[in-house]
């Protein structure tokens, strides 16, 4: 599965998630349970779309654990309105059933994406890297490297 067909996946998550709360009871427990769910289940798509355009490894795995979050907050309303009957019916089970395939989908994601940061590290030798350029207009420069730190000079 590719990142669009995963963008369509937990956008028709929403859309069914969406489809499913228009059934719940006009009362107190079903207006606070579908604006919880409805949100939750937003922010899956929502937040792993802008994970798809992230700056750097360190913002891809901030918005995947946030993915992660919420896609099994969405686990937790869905099953509460399991237990708490509000509504009935195959989708229901269907849409617990996809909320567990994409906390799955997104806790392995994290994991890797941890796993190429840690090794992308480790063949740094933990070291920082200084790769730059001085710009044109500040070619009067002196640059000092040691081990840990630039030092920099007006020449």
């Amino acid at each position: 599965m590719n990142k669009f067909d995963l963008q369509k996946r937990t956008k028709q998550f929403h859309v069914n998630v969406i489809k499913l709360c228009s059934r719940f009871p006009k009362n107190a427990a079903g207006f606070e349970t579908a604006k919880q769910l409805i949100r939750a289940a937003g922010s899956v798509g929502a937040n792993y779309r802008a994970g798809c355009r992230a700056k750097s490894n360190a913002d891809f795995i901030y918005k995947i654990e946030l993915v992660l979050e919420e896609a099994d907050e969405s686990l937790y309303w869905l099953q509460l309105t399991k237990e708490a009957e509000l509504v009935q019916g195959n989708d229901l089970e269907a849409l617990i059933k996809e909320a567990n395939e994409l906390v799955s989908i997104f806790n392995a994601s994290d994991k890797t994406a941890k796993r190429n940061k840690a090794n992308n590290l480790t063949k740094k030798n933990n070291r920082l890297n200084f790769d730059f350029e001085i710009p044109a207009k500040s070619k009067n420069l002196k640059i000092a490297k040691s081990k840990n730190c630039i030092y920099v000079f007006a020449a």
